[in-house]
């Protein structure tokens, strides 16, 4: 029978690969999106080494639809700083961890259409557990756009457990919400973190039918709306709500302190920030 080690590398090899994977599906539906608007803009990748163990590659395409979009997979493993361990479950007499996910933030040209951020994980320290979700932040706010979004989300969470969808919706408004501002980052979506429900085949699968829904969610709000015109005026307000983002990503976002604190690649931590904001 093999030991708990080898089922533990077993179970990160299968995550790691998935997450390569769920970033190829991804990227080649967003450069099927720019070809349809005449763009032969593509995914520019750029691979990067952590000193202290791992690495990733970035993926980066400014296009005609997107003005700035990237999908990022990492895999990193060594010791957490003794500051920043206390925070992590698992690692009271143990700082050694792995960390292997895909992250995704769309930042789209046209300000009718919304951004949004993906963003699936998998994480070992004595302790491992799942984590991620996605929610979208739109300049312009459409009913109809926000309930197909969100009821895809729901249907991913309820082929697993009716009652993923209401909690991990709740976790996400409280998440992504800036408490200086008095206001929510966008219109939210899904927010899970720490998932371990005694069964990993269980907890990996429904982390895959997360990401694969996140395509179903997003896609066809881009397709949709990236041809209906725009001015100064929707311009402004796209600005003004990256200006929030940025506060958010910055002060708040635990994937940005978590790269940070681990020695990971600045420049695919910052990929999140958008090419331009505005603060009025």
């Amino acid at each position: 029978m093999p030991t708990h080690q080898q089922e533990l590398s077993d179970k990160k090899s299968q995550a790691s690969a998935w997450f390569a994977s769920l970033r190829d599906t991804i990227c080649n539906a967003f450069e099927g999106i720019e070809r349809s608007v005449g763009s032969d803009a593509k995914f520019q990748r750029k691979e990067w080494q952590r000193s202290g163990g791992g690495g990733g590659v970035m993926s980066v395409m400014r296009g005609e639809v997107f003005e700035k979009v990237g999908v990022n997979i990492s895999t990193v493993w060594g010791e957490f700083p003794d500051n920043f361990a206390k925070e992590i479950p698992g690692t009271q007499d143990n700082k050694e961890f792995y960390a292997t996910g895909v992250s995704l933030v769309a930042h789209m040209k046209s300000p009718i259409v919304p951004s949004v951020h993906m963003n699936t994980r998998f994480i070992a320290t004595q302790k491992s557990w799942f984590g991620g979700g996605a929610d979208l932040t739109p300049a312009i706010f459409f009913q109809e756009d926000s309930d197909h979004f969100h009821g895809k989300l729901k249907g991913a969470c309820d082929k697993f457990d009716a009652g993923y969808y209401p909690k991990f919706k709740e976790e996400c408004d409280r998440y992504f919400y800036l408490p200086h501002r008095g206001e929510a980052r966008g219109i939210g979506g899904i927010f899970y973190d720490y998932l371990n429900t005694g069964s990993w085949d269980a907890d990996f699968a429904f982390t895959k039918e997360v990401g694969l829904a996140f395509l179903e969610a997003f896609v066809p709000l881009v397709q949709k709306r990236c041809h209906i015109p725009w001015g100064e005026k929707e311009k402004e307000m796209q600005l003004l709500k990256r200006g929030r983002y940025v506060e958010f990503n910055l002060l708040y976002d635990r994937g940005t302190k978590f790269g940070l604190m681990t020695g990971g690649n600045t420049d695919a931590i910052l990929m999140s920030l958008p090419p331009e904001a505005k603060w009025s």
